[in-house]
């Protein structure tokens, strides 16, 4: 069993802003119901540009219900601006931390809502840059995020890499790629 905080239980057993938005302005889906984890994130804007609607749908476990729910309440009352700025981190600082197997959940929610703010920028739907190599083939992760997640969390090992991005815990053929990522960007 892990090892969740009353914040993070709280949140998985009484998730807020579940469900979906009618018109929203910006729309996103990340992860894949093959991997075990996905999540559609919405919000809709005021006229004063703040975000005053977010919801989510999850499919995964209570980490990522809880990063998902925690995050429809860390962007509410925000400019785009202001809610680009959140991490990770930031998203399991708020839940009181998520054990280090699980932080994933909360890449996933930052992805999901810059994914989200692409599409209200752009109109596009995709959720990821097809221009970006895939480094891990078995859970679509490209080297491109890796390289951010590293970089936002002083990530210096590959377990911590697959702990936050699941990159590299299928077959394990991109552990090598992770690693010489590890060591260019730590020296």
């Amino acid at each position: 069993m892990w090892n969740y905080t009353e914040k993070t239980l709280d949140h998985f057993r009484n998730p807020r802003n579940v469900g979906k938005i009618d018109h929203p302005d910006g729309t996103a889906t990340v992860g894949s119901l093959a991997c075990g984890d996905a999540l559609t994130f919405q919000f809709k804007l005021d006229e004063a540009g703040k975000i005053k609607e977010a919801k989510f749908q999850t499919f995964g476990c209570a980490s990522a219900i809880a990063s998902s729910s925690a995050l429809t309440e860390m962007v509410i009352g925000k400019t785009l601006d202001e809610a680009k700025k959140i991490t990770n981190k930031e998203i399991a600082d708020y839940l009181g931390g998520l054990p280090p197997q699980k932080m994933h959940c909360s890449v996933m929610g930052r992805e999901a809502l810059e994914a989200a703010i692409k599409n209200y920028e752009t109109g596009e739907k995709t959720d990821r840059n097809l221009e970006d190599e895939m480094l891990c083939t078995c859970y679509s992760v490209s080297e491109n995020e890796v390289r951010r997640v590293i970089t936002e969390n002083q990530l210096t090992t590959v377990e911590e890499v697959t702990n936050f991005t699941k990159a590299g815990g299928g077959c394990g053929k991109c552990k090598d790629k992770i690693a010489a990522l590890l060591k260019e960007i730590n020296g």
